[in-house]
């Protein structure tokens, strides 16, 4: 199945905002919806459906009981991420998660700090990480943005640099930082470029408005990349029906 789902907590509830809102004064963010349900009740959901590779994104401080109540309802089921480093990652681990996602970690001070991407691997392995690029394109190219999306770094997102981060990590997830939340349809340059250069199995992240946008994201990727649906899909106040993105997955 090429669709993964997603659980982002804020202030320890399930929403969807526009990422490049988030600052450290944490209560002053777009919202562009929050569920009267918990994060279990949404994993539960993700079980039933049989659907894998999801991932519990923690948006800032407050998110740990919710993070952790929707690992308990689908051990096995979700990946997690925010706040990730060698000191938490098998803690979370232990309490139900496949993978652990990091992204602040490895990327600060404007570059990818070796050292770091280093350690959390000889933390976890291979086989249980996840590396978050967040894309935002500056002259012809496409550069990880860090301090949440509100700097760019130095580190070039090219067929070297992922071939040099594979080593290291299961999988990729994307988020592209312009579109990402807004609902104006999916990055294509990006989906492009990725999808040309992807050593590894990678998961997209922003502008999915519709089961068109859908079909243009498998068409551009030749099926060789995972999607997510943020504050398009119904479950998130959207427009895009969950049985119908299950229905498109088995045709």
């Amino acid at each position: 199945m090429l669709f993964r789902p997603c659980i982002d907590l804020h202030n320890g509830q399930v929403k969807q905002i526009v990422g490049s809102s988030i600052s450290d004064q944490h209560d002053q963010v777009i919202e562009n919806f929050v569920s009267v349900y918990d994060s279990a009740y949404y994993a539960r959901l993700f079980k039933e459906k049989h659907i894998t590779g999801g991932h519990v994104i923690m948006l800032g401080p407050g998110n740990e009981e919710a993070a952790l109540e929707a690992l308990k309802a689908y051990p096995g089921g979700l990946q997690i991420g925010g706040g990730i480093n060698p000191e938490n990652a098998a803690d979370y681990l232990e309490a139900g998660a496949s993978h652990v996602i990091v992204t602040s970690y490895i990327f600060h001070d404007g570059m990818l700090d070796e050292d770091r991407l280093h350690k959390i691997h000889e933390a976890v392995g291979k086989e249980r990480l996840v590396i978050d690029l967040s894309c935002t394109y500056h002259e012809g190219k496409w550069f990880v943005a860090t301090d949440r999306w509100t700097k760019r770094s130095s580190f070039e997102v090219n067929a070297a640099n992922l071939t040099k981060l594979a080593a290291f990590c299961d999988e990729f997830l994307i988020h592209a930082v312009d579109v990402e939340g807004k609902r104006n349809g999916i990055q294509e340059k990006l989906v492009s470029h990725l999808a040309n250069h992807m050593p590894i199995p990678a998961t997209y992240a922003g502008g999915i408005r519709s089961l068109d946008d859908i079909d243009l994201f498998r068409q551009l990727t030749g099926n060789r990349m995972c999607y997510t649906i943020g504050s398009a899909l119904d479950l998130f106040g959207g427009d895009i029906s969950l049985e119908a993105v299950l229905d498109k997955e088995e045709n």
